[in-house]
C-alpha cells in the first residue's frame, strides 16, 4: 500500500501489521493499544512527563468520574462539552441519586480539590499533572488513534496568583511541548485559535497542529489561559501577603498521546511501513545474522557477539535467530520501523565487522566491530535529525498563500495548507469555512507575521494572517 495514493488504508495496515492497534473492539470509538504500539506509548509518556517533572510539576491520578453538580458549575465549560458526556445513571439495577460522567477532561474534577488545597499565597503556584485516558463521545465519524471515543492523553493544570504568573506558564507549558515533539521529530504550528474556537471557559487557547499527508491537520497539543473563569466558579481564592484574599489565575494544557503517535507514524512513515525516532523506538537495534552452507554455527556464535557488545551498551537491541529467510527478516522489522539493522553474514564474520543499515533511508554501510557502537550512536542523531529535517520540509511545501477565496478553495481541493489574510469579522470566517471546505485553525503564536494585503472575503483591512485546513 502506498503512503500517499491512499493514506487512510496505508495508515490502518500499519496499525495493524505494525501491532499498533487492534481496532476490532466491540465498542465503536474504543481500540485495544498492542505490545509494540504500547511501548512506543510509554516512551512518549516518559519523554513528556521527565521534562514534566523537573518543571516543578506534580504526577497525580484523579478519579475517572465527575459528579455532575462539579461538572454543571462552570457554565460555558458544560455547553463546549454537553453533548459529547458519558453519563453514568445506574449501578446494577438501582438508579443513582447523583450522576457521574466518565471525564472528558478534568478541569471539574481537579478544581474542587483546589480550593482544599490553596489556601494563601506561599500554596501558589500548584502544578499538577496526569497522564490518563479520556471519554468523549464524537459525533463525527471515528478514526483509529486520531478520532476515538477513549483516547490516551496527558493533562496539566496549574493555579498562580496574577496574570502575569500565568502568561509565564503559559510559555513553559508551550517550550515544554515544543520540545518534546522536536525530539519525536514532528513538522507542527503553533496556533492561537480564534476566539469562537477556544476551549470552552477559557481566555484564549494555543493548538499545535501537525500536518498528515491527507492534508488535514492533527492537533497534537492544546494550551489555555483560563484567566479567573474557573476560580470563580470553584471558589479558588489565597490570601495574599496583605491579608486580602484574591482569586487564583488557572492554566491547562493537554498533550493528545493518542494523537501524537498518530502523528509520528503519519509523518516518518514509508511504504514498509513504520519509522520511528530511536528515543521512542521499542527495539533501537536488531541483529539479523545471515548464515552460509558450511559456517551457520560460527555465523550464529559472531552475531551473539554483536548483540552482546550492543546489549552491554544499554541500546535496546533485539537478536532474530527464526528459521525465516534474511529477506523475509528485512520485512518485518522494516514494518516495525526499528531504527538500525545489524547484518552479520559470512563476510562480516571473516572481516570482524558487520553491515549497518539505516531505517530512514535504507542505506547501508560496513564497519569493523571495534566501531560499531560508536557508528550505531551516530546513526542514532543522524536519524534524529534527519527525521526532523525531513518533515519540517514537507510541512513548508504543504503550507500555500492564497490571496483570493478561489485560490484558497483550490489549495484545501489539493490537500495542502491555506495561509490567508484575515479581517477578524466572524462574517468573513464563516464564509471562509463555508466556501473553502476547510476551517480556519488560528494564526501563528510564536513567529510574528504581519498582514500582506487585504482580507481574502470581504477586501477590508486585514489584521491577521491566519491558516486554513481541513481537520481531524
Amino acid at each position: 500500500m502506498k503512503k500517499y495514493e491512499n493514506f487512510s488504508e496505508w495508515f490502518d495496515e500499519v496499525l495493524f501489521n505494525a501491532e499498533i492497534l487492534d481496532y476490532r473492539y466491540p465498542i465503536k470509538g474504543f481500540a485495544v493499544y498492542k505490545g509494540w504500539g504500547w511501548r512506543i506509548v510509554r516512551k512518549i509518556i516518559q519523554m513528556l512527563e521527565e521534562r514534566l517533572e523537573a518543571s516543578g510539576h506534580n504526577p497525580m491520578l484523579f478519579p475517572v468520574v465527575i459528579p455532575e453538580d462539579s461538572f454543571a458549575k462552570e457554565a460555558e465549560h458544560i455547553e463546549g462539552f454537553r453533548a459529547e458526556v458519558f453519563w453514568i445513571t445506574q449501578a446494577g439495577s438501582r438508579k443513582l441519586a447523583r450522576k457521574m460522567l466518565l471525564r472528558p477532561t478534568s478541569e471539574t474534577a481537579m478544581y474542587p480539590l483546589f480550593s482544599y488545597w490553596i489556601r494563601s499565597h506561599a500554596d501558589l503556584p500548584l502544578k499538577v499533572f496526569q497522564s490518563v485516558p479520556v471519554y468523549r463521545y464524537e459525533t463525527k465519524a471515528t478514526r483509529p488513534l486520531l478520532r476515538m471515543r477513549e483516547f490516551l492523553w496527558n493533562e496539566a493544570h496549574t493555579a498562580h496568583k496574577d496574570w502575569e504568573d500565568a502568561e509565564r506558564q503559559v510559555q513553559e507549558a508551550v517550550r515544554i511541548y515544543r520540545e518534546v515533539f522536536r525530539r519525536l521529530g514532528l513538522g507542527f504550528l503553533i496556533l492561537k485559535r480564534p476566539d469562537f474556537d477556544k476551549f470552552a471557559g477559557a481566555v484564549y487557547s494555543l493548538a499545535f497542529d501537525a500536518w498528515n499527508p491527507d492534508g488535514r491537520v492533527n492537533q497534537i497539543g492544546t494550551v489555555h489561559n483560563l484567566g479567573e473563569n474557573f476560580a470563580k466558579a470553584f471558589d479558588i481564592t489565597y490570601e495574599d501577603v496583605d491579608g486580602s484574599h484574591k482569586y487564583v489565575f488557572q492554566t491547562c494544557y493537554g498533550f493528545g498521546i493518542s494523537r501524537t503517535l498518530a502523528a509520528l507514524i503519519s509523518q516518518h512513515g514509508d511504504d514498509h511501513g513504520l519509522v520511528l525516532p530511536p528515543e521512542v523506538a521499542p527495539v533501537q537495534v536488531i541483529v539479523i545474522p545471515i548464515p552460509y552452507k558450511g559456517v551457520e554455527e560460527e555465523v550464529k556464535k559472531y552475531s551473539r557477539e554483536v548483540y552482546e557488545r550492543i546489549k552491554r551498551e544499554g541500546i535496546r537491541v533485539q537478536i532474530d535467530e527464526s528459521e525465516d529467510q534474511p529477506g523475509e527478516k528485512f520485512y518485518r522489522w522494516e514494518m516495525f520501523g526499528v531504527p538500525v539493522r545489524v547484518e552479520v553474514g559470512p563476510k562480516d564474520l571473516e572481516e570482524r565487522q558487520v553491515t549497518l543499515s539505516e531505517r530512514v533511508n535504507l542505506k547501508r554501510s560496513r564497519v569493523k566491530v571495534e566501531e560499531m557502537i560508536p557508528a550505531i550512536r551516530e546513526l542514532f542523531v543522524k536519524i534524529t535529525n534527519e527525521l526532523a529535517e525531513r518533515s519540517l520540509k514537507t510541512m513548508e511545501e504543504m503550507i500555500v498563500n492564497a490571496r483570493s477565496l478561489e485560490a484558497l478553495k483550490s489549495v484545501i481541493k489539493e490537500k495542502k495548507i491555506g495561509r490567508v489574510n484575515w479581517c477578524g469579522r466572524l462574517e468573513c470566517a464563516e464564509k471562509i469555512r463555508e466556501e473553502s471546505g476547510g476551517e480556519i485553525r488560528g494564526h501563528r503564536f510564536d513567529v510574528d507575521e504581519p498582514p500582506e494585503g487585504p482580507c481574502i472575503i470581504c477586501k477590508g483591512e486585514a489584521k491577521l494572517i491566519i491558516y486554513v485546513a481541513k481537520a481531524y
